[in-house]
């Protein structure tokens, strides 16, 4: 039931996508102040994640997520109706603060997992993230011709039956039921050296892919001259990468590898494609970078959702969930804004950021434990390695 809520949420997520770079051009856009409107909505994420996720150890996952659809729906809703550029400004935040529940949704999976299967069960719901971005950018990219203010529309109208269905079937999980309530801030949690690191290595690695996000439809625009449908048939193309390998792929590859060497590979990969990007000379070319970076993202994420689930307590694995999020929403406050600034003196720059980010990334997972469990200190990691 989870997984399917967090499909449809994601499907409405991803029917923005590929639109909102467009809609954003129609009210005189640049791609630096596109930057700033994708930091506005991470803003508000970064600000909220934490919240959903300490209000959910608090009184429940279930009531959260109800709250965070709605919110979604509202928020979708007023970006279809936007008449002005300070108004699209103000949809992206409202959504951008609903949209702060992944958190919510990771600890929900952790309650009711046993560690051994955490990894694979992160893996599927990276996979049900895939599903929607496949999904999403396919409707996204059909409605477009119609306005681009269709899709959004349709997307608050996803929203609101998502609710419905949540209300409907989500039951709370009954291991959080058991759960002791948390009274520790974000700075407190942040002082457990396994958590931090952690989440610096999630902020440091979605710095890096929010370059991608925030100017891929501006790049194929200028270098390819792609429209939105053109530009949504490669983003479901990605999304069914990553949704074959966190569907299917990760049990295998989390039975064989530990999350830390999973991690440090897939970061290692996506590096290279992400420096290979700019240097294509045609779109078949593009494809091959492309779709390496999907293969590898889907590594990277539900192997440092895993890692991060196991190193906290279950009373405060909403709090710390909520952490790890902060940190990805974080680094899309500064890293959309940095892309646009890159991009418009420098089309490349934002792609050789990326990849000198993700090789940092590599080296941060690098000082972690092979294994990783609640209460690991960081002194036992050369040992690991």
């Amino acid at each position: 039931m989870l997984f399917g809520v967090v499909i449809v949420d994601l499907i409405g997520f991803g029917i923005v996508m590929p639109v909102l770079p467009f809609y954003a051009k129609e009210f005189g856009a640049s791609a630096t102040v596109l930057g700033m409107l994708l930091m506005c909505h991470a803003a508000a994420q970064f600000v909220f994640a934490p919240l959903w996720g300490r209000l959910s150890d608090r009184i429940g996952r279930r009531p959260v997520l109800l709250m965070t659809i709605a919110g979604t729906a509202l928020s979708l809703l007023a970006l279809g109706l936007a008449t002005s550029l300070p108004w699209v400004f103000a949809a992206r935040v409202l959504g951008g603060a609903f949209a702060a529940n992944v958190s919510v949704a990771s600890a929900y999976v952790a309650d009711v997992t046993a560690e051994e299967e955490r990894t694979r069960w992160m893996g599927m719901l990276g996979a049900s993230f895939g599903i929607g971005f496949l999904l999403g950018p396919a409707i996204g990219g059909a409605l477009a011709p119609f306005g681009y203010h269709v899709p959004l529309l349709v997307a608050a109208g996803l929203a609101a039956l998502n609710w419905i269905h949540a209300a409907a079937s989500l039951q709370e999980p009954p291991r959080h039921a058991a759960a002791e309530e948390t009274t520790r801030t974000r700075a407190a949690l942040l002082r457990d050296p396994l958590v931090r690191r952690l989440c610096t290595a999630n902020l440091v690695f979605s710095v890096a892919v929010a370059q991608l996000e925030a100017v891929f439809a501006f790049f194929m625009i200028d270098r390819f001259g792609y429209d939105a449908q053109h530009v949504a048939a490669i983003l479901v193309g990605m999304a069914l990468l990553m949704g074959g390998v966190q569907g299917g792929g990760m049990k295998a590859l989390a039975r064989r590898y530990s999350e830390r060497g999973l991690a440090i590979t897939g970061a290692s990969a996506l590096a290279v494609a992400f420096a290979a990007m700019p240097e294509m000379p045609t779109v078949a070319w593009l494809l091959a970078p492309l779709a390496l970076s999907a293969l590898a993202r889907a590594i990277v994420q539900p192997s440092l959702l895993s890692m991060t689930s196991l190193a906290a307590s279950r009373s405060e694995r909403g709090a710390v969930m909520g952490a790890f999020q902060a940190s990805a929403s974080l680094a899309r406050v500064g890293g959309p804004v940095a892309a646009g600034l890159l991009y418009d003196q420098i089309q490349a720059a934002p792609f050789w950021f990326a990849s000198a980010l993700l090789v940092a990334t590599a080296l941060l997972v690098r000082t972690l434990p092979r294994r990783v469990a609640a209460g690991d200190a960081l002194a036992a990691a050369p040992a690991a390695r």
